[in-house]
């Protein structure tokens, strides 16, 4: 049986009142959503001696999700990851967007996660609802969009998001959130064991622009089907790192575009603890928390301050700068369409330890 609590979590800068919704199931297990930014603020799950974790970076105050860079737990768009030079032509108009990275020229991850969602309970999960309107970061249509969060009885949360539109648009969602299976103790996650469904990823240029090549990640440091620790090649002399300085990259998932499909698994030795990924997008940003030590908020839950490296994550997205890149998957919406996404989170122990 899943429990759900609500409290309050504190007041933005508007004066909103921000609220927490505990999802907690018989397990062990609590998932802790707000409505600013429709965040996933933490995830407790129990280690291999019972003892309960906190597995997601974060903050322990509103301020510091207003104030912070990373995008800790939240749902980012209208179009996450990178529109190249901010600009996209859709049935031959041209959109022009605001550039709002500060060392490159392109258009990333928008505003959702610094706006205040709509919320309702709906049996037993939380749906998060927002209207974009036409011109916010001027991307062009009223956006509408949900998303629901579901935590069930076998540790799984399960993400469902839904958006339609009232004039031709584009839109890419994902969550951002970071695990860290160690917990709140400001460890990196070099020492996590990945494997990753992915036998392919799209290639940047010195800009962190796509290049509309999609390249085998045969004889790369990108090669995790087999599954290695993230450190075990973080040093190589490889092009790609030596843009993103680690991994920060679009992973092509194997299989069908639009069905459950697994992305791989996140796995800690010394906690035990391990997560499994599932999604109906078409690839992940497999990304190793880079420039985390640049966050604005500077420390994260419990005053810890998180390192360079001290989260992964497992973005489900479509590719980055589809629209400009014909033959990537199409991340164009028309009114008489509906997007629709489902990520799986499924939390347990490592077996065989």
């Amino acid at each position: 049986m899943i429990t759900i609590k609500e409290s309050t979590f504190g007041y933005a800068k508007n004066s909103a009142k921000v609220t927490a919704f505990s999802l907690s199931n018989s397990h062990g297990v609590t998932v802790t959503l707000l409505d600013y930014g429709a965040t996933i603020q933490s995830i407790i799950v129990p280690d291999r001696n019972g003892n309960p974790l906190d597995i997601v970076l974060g903050y322990d105050d509103i301020a510091s999700y207003e104030k912070g860079s990373c995008f800790y737990g939240a749902v980012v768009g209208r179009y996450a990851n990178r529109i190249g030079y901010a600009k996209f032509t859709l049935d031959g108009k041209e959109y022009r967007l605001e550039n709002n990275t500060p060392t490159e020229p392109h258009h990333i991850h928008g505003t959702f996660a610094h706006r205040m969602f709509h919320s309702r309970v709906e049996n037993q999960s939380i749906v998060f609802s927002y209207l974009s309107p036409d011109g916010e970061e001027r991307f062009p249509g009223n956006l509408s969009l949900e998303v629901k969060y579901t935590l069930k009885e076998d540790n799984s949360l399960e993400l469902f998001y839904k958006a339609t539109t009232d004039a031709p648009t584009v839109v890419n969602l994902t969550n951002h959130c970071y695990f860290n299976l160690n917990g709140q103790d400001g460890s990196t996650i070099l020492d996590h064991k990945v494997y990753l469904n992915c036998s392919y990823y799209t290639e940047y240029d010195p800009t962190f622009a796509q290049t509309g090549k999609i390249i085998s990640v045969s004889n790369t440091p990108l090669d995790f089907r087999a599954e290695q620790t993230i450190g075990a090649r973080f040093t190589d002399d490889y092009h790609q790192f030596r843009i993103c300085t680690g991994y920060d990259h679009n992973m092509v998932i194997d299989g069908p575009e639009g069905s459950l499909k697994p992305i791989g698994t996140i796995k800690n030795e010394k906690t035990g603890i391990m997560v499994e990924a599932f999604t109906t997008e078409p690839a992940i940003q497999f990304y190793s928390g880079n420039f985390i030590q640049y966050d604005a908020a500077e420390k994260g839950k419990g005053g810890v301050r998180y390192p360079k490296n001290g989260g992964v994550c497992m973005e489900t997205q479509h590719y980055p700068d589809s629209v400009n890149h014909p033959h990537f998957p199409s991340t164009v919406l028309r009114p008489e369409e509906t997007y629709t996404q489902q990520t799986i989170f499924k939390f347990g122990l490592i077996e065989n330890l």
